[in-house]
């Protein structure tokens, strides 16, 4: 999921900068054009508006919900160091208590360290598998509720910066249209 929350930001930034491109191209383009001037601008500031909207999604999504992610993952890589910890003890006791059996020797200090990293381990497990456990359901909810919403309102924002260009598009057909009628 971190792998794929870091690629949807990075094709985030990639298309940001291809709208910023967009939008001084159109500005541009404005002031070479004088009869196409009013719409080419309310383009240019169409994609402008969808620029600010997309930078503040891919800043939500930066502060948000990857340092979130992230928590996890590292809780996700202890976990497992300790399953390798768990595992490493239990070969090494086995291991002992074979040579104990045949050879009538104490169990080594080594295992008795492994033991004493398992303790470790499983007393911090304990405490934070419980808070985790009551926490990782309503963390993820809250966080793909707040993406949601933030994916939401940037597709709103845009969504009106364009159909506010409708009306300049529109006044611009009926001035064509009026220059056609005249001549």
């Amino acid at each position: 999921m971190d792998r794929i929350a870091q690629r949807i930001l990075k094709e985030q930034s990639e298309y940001l900068t291809e709208l910023r491109e967009y939008s001084s191209v159109y500005s541009s383009w404005a002031l070479v054009e004088e009869e196409l001037q009013r719409p080419l601008e309310g383009v240019s500031g169409s994609v402008s508006t969808c620029c600010r909207a997309m930078e503040d999604l891919s800043e939500n999504m930066s502060q948000d919900f990857l340092p979130v992610l992230r928590e996890y993952v590292l809780y996700i890589e202890s976990m497992r160091k300790r399953d390798q910890c768990q595992a490493e003890y239990e070969g090494r006791l086995e291991a002992a208590v074979l040579r104990r059996q045949e050879d009538r020797t104490p169990i080594p200090a080594e295992v008795e360290k492994c033991q004493d990293k398992v303790e470790c381990f499983n007393a911090d497990l304990k405490a934070d598998w419980e808070r985790w456990q009551r926490n990782k359901r309503q963390d993820f909810k809250q966080l793909l509720t707040g993406m949601a919403d933030k994916n939401i309102s940037y597709y709103e924002k845009c969504q009106s910066a364009w159909e506010s260009l409708i009306s300049v598009l529109q006044d611009k057909q009926t001035d064509s249209d009026k220059t056609t009628e005249t001549n």
